[in-house]
């Protein structure tokens, strides 16, 4: 998943003045709702999804959406088994609900059974799933409706992983909480768990972040990215493969970046320049080099350029040209990829019937895109 600054302001330009909104389309699976059309049944071409305008944000969890609309409320759909609609009950939703006792909400963001959104205050809300302390409120019982994130103020973006979450603050600093057995919140330890924010090691002037499967990402003010967590795949970026990173790393070779995104095992980066770089984990042509080999260090995706956002989802890519087109490749088994097929793409791959897009998501096996 992925956050950064531009993100977390989506609901305002620099000025103040309301930001550019629109409506949702999804393609791939819809076992539990999450193309969020009503009617229920995958689809491999995007369609739209049903009693949303006014859209000025929209993420993919594992199975679930979150879509932030201009008058800082929240609207869910799809797998609801842990509470992580925020409805107040555990019932999928085949089209968008909206997220209870929340307002002024400025981004949202997804793990994979959780969900969070930062509110305008500098405060973050979080509900769902929260075995491992994923809600960050101390406990480690679920949640149906959002509760507030223990001991955060002056938030300016949010990011979701599997079973632990993060938060970049107004200084610059990023703070972790949840599940650390790979290193995941970059402590220097992969013991135990946090169920409230810890700040996470040697990182200073930081400007976006990102949460994969079980590895984190952060670009600092000068460009830079710094990667911790799983790297079985060389995710973490910095030449190596298989040990765990606890603690931030510099990913190799990356400079000039604005945003990260992070996959279940892929990472990606965006430069300032319109540039996208990608690594870790490939055997499905997620990192759209044109072959299936992992990376431990990134790769440029050659086939883009002029690119204006990144996106992942479990094993597949996603990107929009020029706040206007979409591409996708790597897995397609159930058509998240939206080019009227099924086939694996190892490559970008133009998805026909969008124009005007100006944010995405994706999870296991769909993709959800915002646009005029």
């Amino acid at each position: 998943m992925v956050a950064c600054l531009s993100a977390c302001l989506a609901a305002f330009d620099g000025a103040g003045a309301a930001a550019q909104t629109g409506t949702v389309s999804s393609f791939g699976s819809d076992e539990f709702g999450q193309l969020g059309n009503g009617a229920g049944g995958s689809s491999n071409s995007p369609i739209a999804v049903s009693g949303l305008a006014n859209v000025t944000q929209v993420d993919g969890g594992r199975e679930h959406v979150l879509a932030l609309t201009s008058d800082g409320s929240v609207w869910a759909w799809g797998h609801n088994q842990y509470g992580e609609i925020g409805d107040g009950t555990k019932i999928n939703r085949q089209s968008p609900v909206q997220v209870k006792n929340l307002s002024g909400v400025t981004a949202v963001e997804t793990g994979h059974y959780s969900s969070m959104a930062l509110k305008s205050d500098g405060t973050v809300w979080d509900w769902g799933w929260n075995k491992y302390g994923t809600l960050g409120n101390g406990k480690t019982t679920n949640s149906s409706v959002p509760v507030q994130v223990s001991g955060l103020t002056n938030v300016v973006a949010i990011a979701g992983g599997r079973d632990m979450e993060l938060a970049l603050k107004s200084d610059g600093t990023v703070w972790a909480w949840g599940d650390n057995e790979f290193g995941n919140l970059g402590i220097g330890t992969t013991t135990g768990t946090r169920t409230t924010p810890v700040q996470v090691h040697t990182l200073s002037n930081v400007v976006a972040i990102a949460g994969g499967r079980d590895h984190s990402l952060a670009v600092e003010a000068n460009g830079t990215v710094w990667g911790w967590g799983w790297n079985l795949y060389g995710q973490v970026g910095n030449g190596t493969k298989g040990n765990n990173v606890a603690t931030p790393v510099q990913v190799t070779g990356l400079s000039g970046v604005t945003m990260v995104s992070a996959g279940a095992d892929h990472s990606m980066a965006l430069t300032s320049g319109g540039l996208v770089y990608t690594w870790g984990q490939n055997n499905d042509g997620q990192l759209g080099i044109g072959n299936k080999t992992n990376r431990s260090t990134p790769a440029r995706v050659t086939a883009l350029s002029g690119v204006t956002d990144i996106g992942n989802g479990r094993l597949h890519s996603l990107a929009i040209e020029n706040r206007d087109t979409v591409w996708t490749w790597g897995l397609n088994s159930t058509g998240q990829l939206g080019l009227g097929n099924t086939t694996n793409q190892l490559s970008p791959v133009k998805v026909p019937g969008l124009s005007g897009a100006f944010g995405l998501g994706g999870g296991v096996n769909y993709s959800v895109v915002l646009h005029t």
